[in-house]
């Protein structure tokens, strides 16, 4: 691991933008916030002040609903905008994403800590790539024709949008989590009201003017600034809000559901997971290795699908633990804006880095040992936010490093001697979002994927995802699937029409 001392320049796009973001979104323009407000948002590389960001409150969140109300009940977007015309204005979004993808790579570099060049590679393509599979499911959503016994009578369904759908996303994958919600609700004829994670807003705010030259009608498409227990609360308590989807904790997701009991509002929720990762004695350890250790380090830990809990045979543990020991010290950290490719980053935020340091030292007290890092980096990034790749050994399941969604970089490595007994430790946890293992043998592969509890099981890999596989997760991972044509039905309610004519 070594540190960058060059770093890409900001493009006068993005220093503009930050300098003076615009405000908040609505009603297809950008407006100041009622109470003129703002907050800070920080750079997590050095710890300094980025710049001021609109502090949207209960009344702006009035504003936002009722522009979406308006244009949904008497809007183009749902009466007059064929499906194709719906879906070409989200292929002019994608074009407009693609075309500011610099900024937006920047923007999200510079609130969330993220490298760069993972932005520019991975988050912005893969917003891009979304928009443009959802919007070809615009003019592909239908009923179907009901046979039913009665005579002279037909039966058939209709599939219509929801309405105003409230769109909560996290601060690890800021654009990416925006689109992967608002490109199926908008698909599906809904108008929406974004709101941002309070860490990492500018991206989001961008989004504002790329929808308006998009051709996205006012009311349509609205962002909305501001922090949890002021906007996100108004938000999903309030009355004319149809849908809530949130991407975030446990705890957050319960009092979404508790709020969102006034008018009874379809809730979809994406939350938090204690990922398993199990590599047998058979496996390609050349393949295993390197996986295992981007299962957990990609992205900083800062993935619910982070591969946490790593289990491995007992006769290939010492192999398997040097291994990820060795190529976790070959991990190149850096700032955020680093030139050289850092590969891994800060954690977002001094209360982010308070927790995982909390959580090693918890590891240390309860007897577990720090084989690699366990520390915050000193020297020169001591001023960012930035944790050292921590792997564990001696852990055991009731810990809570073992239990607990930690959300930074830390893993635990554990033997185990039985395949029964793994399988039962894996599915021992609250969670059941993602899961893996790695193995030559085709029929534990398959034994396994079937027994394992979590929305997505990777077999020789980790961490792949695309528009048209769906996601989410069991237990209290979540409710629901995103992506792929289980989203559209997140979006969207069956209507069953009867008609005599005899």
């Amino acid at each position: 691991m070594f540190l960058h001392a060059s770093y890409s320049p900001i493009n006068p796009t993005t220093r503009a933008f930050i300098e003076h973001v615009p405000g908040l979104y609505i009603n297809g323009q950008y407006v100041l916030p009622s109470s003129g407000e703002t907050f800070v948002t920080f750079d997590p590389s050095t710890g300094k002040p980025l710049g001021d960001i609109p502090r949207g409150t209960r009344s702006d969140i009035d504003d936002a609903v009722q522009a979406a109300r308006a244009a949904f009940d008497r809007g183009p977007w749902r009466w007059s905008l064929s499906p194709s015309e719906r879906g070409q204005i989200l292929w002019r979004f994608a074009e407009q994403i693609e075309r500011h993808s610099e900024v937006l790579a920047q923007l999200d570099s510079l609130d969330n800590g993220k490298p760069v060049s993972v932005a520019r590679t991975s988050d912005v393509p893969l917003a891009v790539e979304h928009l443009r599979y959802f919007a070809g499911w615009a003019n592909k959503v239908q009923g179907a024709t009901i046979p039913v016994n009665e005579p002279n009578t037909l039966n058939y369904t209709l599939r219509e949008p929801i309405g105003v759908c409230a769109l909560i996303v996290p601060w690890n994958y800021p654009l990416l989590m925006a689109v992967w919600k608002l490109a199926p609700a908008l698909a599906a004829g809904n108008c929406i009201i974004l709101k941002p994670a309070e860490q990492t807003s500018l991206s989001a705010l961008y989004l504002g003017q790329l929808a308006a030259d998009a051709g996205f009608p006012p009311g349509v498409f609205n962002v909305v600034s501001g922090l949890g227990e002021e906007a996100g609360a108004a938000l999903t308590e309030h009355s004319r809000v149809d849908k809530v989807g949130f991407t975030g904790s446990t705890e957050v997701a319960r009092r979404i559901l508790h709020a969102s009991t006034g008018n009874l509002k379809r809730v979809s929720l994406e939350l938090g997971g204690k990922s398993p990762n199990i590599v047998f004695a058979d496996a390609d350890l050349s393949q295993a290795v390197p996986g295992a250790t981007w299962a957990i380090f990609g992205n900083n830990g800062q993935s619910c699908t982070a591969g946490s809990r790593l289990y491995v045979e007992r006769a290939v543990f010492e192999e398997v633990v040097d291994g990820v020991v060795n190529a976790t010290r070959a991990i190149t950290v850096g700032r955020g804006m680093a030139i050289e490719q850092a590969e891994i980053g800060p954690v977002v935020s001094a209360e982010q880095l308070d927790r995982v340091l909390d959580y090693v030292d918890q590891g240390v007290s309860a007897g577990a040992q720090a084989v690699a890092g366990g520390r915050r980096f000193d020297g020169a990034l001591s001023d960012g936010y930035f944790v050292e790749p921590t792997i564990f050994v001696g852990a055991h399941d009731e810990m809570a490093i073992m239990r607990e969604e930690i959300f930074g970089p830390v893993v635990c490595a554990v033997p185990f001697d039985d395949p029964d007994e793994v399988l039962a430790r894996a599915n021992a946890s609250e969670y059941g979002l993602a899961a893996g293992l790695w193995t030559t043998d085709l029929r534990k592969a398959h034994h396994f994927a079937a027994r394992l509890q979590a929305g997505t099981v990777w077999i020789n890999t980790w961490g792949n995802a695309e528009a048209s596989s769906p996601f989410g997760g069991y237990k209290q991972s979540g409710h629901g699937r995103e992506m792929g044509e289980e989203a559209m039905a997140l979006y969207s309610e069956v209507k069953s029409v009867w008609v005599t004519y005899g």
